[in-house]
């Protein structure tokens, strides 16, 4: 890997996204659901999670597919080739193959010829965790220019007759090119995780011997998740924001991980923050987990909420127990 000048900042230049094939609104999922007798409905659904549809890939598309869109979509905003990323990163915990990673698979996708490639897995705080990472890696001049993608096939890792989880995840990729800068952008970053709190969200099937050993299927606590990350996104929110020397009133947009309305509704108010200053796609896209937060980013942007110069809050949490946050500069 080529050797840069060490640069001040990391800036943001472009976002993309990608929703495979058609919106599943929430009565024609109740429909399918019906027929393996599993008892579902839209105001079901609506009222304890705020979605209204979600995307589902095709047996086809895999993340690697989803997320070659994204990053071509953001490259394109940032207005630069392929063959000028120096790195991939991508989060997801729906890979297409064991190995080679999926940032591979990407970056021939995409003709990103010259760049290295790795997978980060931290669940639905993958994003800001590659984010983090890919930040680092511009600030020590090891890289110039980063493409970071969150790219899943959650529908994947679900059991189709359990209707408390089925019914909340999508499918989905989005994208952030970060490229060095003399400008701030990424101001502060912070990470962590509680292995201790891993049963609460799993998906515990591994490969051995050809065979699948455990349960393949995602299996949550919901009651216990709700808890923890209302608990942690709150606090890793006041704690990125002490980091920047900066509060609450100096965010612009806050981004949380798309996982529940309530969820959004419940870390926005413990941050004194208006819910007008909250970015939510999860009634149109479920939980994209990695996905999620470039997913949601990528519309504010392309819709003009979020314009250059602004402060933006992002924050993921999920399996692991993982959680963290990201502070930018748009």
């Amino acid at each position: 890997m080529t050797q840069f000048t060490t640069p001040l900042y990391s800036k943001i230049i472009g976002t993309g996204s990608f929703l495979p094939n058609a919106a599943v609104g929430n009565d024609e999922l109740a429909a399918r659901l019906a027929k393996d007798n599993v008892e579902t409905s839209d105001t079901w659904i609506r009222e304890r999670t705020g979605i209204t549809q979600r995307y589902i890939a095709s047996p086809e598309q895999t993340a690697s597919e989803l997320g070659a869109h994204a990053a071509r979509a953001a490259l394109e905003m940032a207005g630069i080739t392929a063959d000028r990323v120096d790195l991939i990163i991508v989060a997801t915990s729906t890979p297409d193959s064991t190995f080679p990673s999926t940032a591979c698979l990407l970056q021939a996708k995409i003709g990103a010829d010259h760049a290295a490639a790795f997978d980060v897995m931290a669940v639905c705080s993958g994003f800001v965790y590659a984010l983090t990472t890919a930040d680092a890696m511009i600030k020590s001049g090891q890289t110039q220019t980063v493409l970071v993608v969150g790219a899943e096939v959650f529908s994947r890792l679900m059991d189709w007759k359990d209707r408390t989880t089925c019914v909340l995840f999508g499918d989905g990729a989005g994208a952030v090119v970060l490229q060095a800068s003399d400008e701030p952008g990424v101001l502060a970053n912070r990470l962590h995780a509680n292995g201790k709190l891993a049963h609460i969200l799993t998906a515990e099937g591994s490969i051995n011997g050809g065979s699948v050993v455990g349960d393949p299927f995602l299996r949550m606590d919901g009651q216990a998740v709700f808890k923890q990350a209302v608990s942690v996104l709150g606090d890793v929110a006041k704690e990125v924001l002490a980091a920047a020397n900066l509060t609450a009133d100096d965010v612009d947009w806050l981004i949380p991980h798309q996982a529940n309305v309530r969820i959004l509704q419940a870390t926005a108010k413990r941050l004194g923050v208006s819910m007008d200053k909250v970015i939510t796609t999860v009634h149109l896209h479920g939980n994209t987990s990695a996905a999620s937060v470039p997913l949601a980013l990528d519309v504010a942007v392309r819709d003009g909420r979020v314009k250059k110069g602004q402060v933006i809050l992002l924050q993921g949490v999920g399996g692991g127990f993982t959680w963290g946050a990201n502070l930018v500069r748009f």
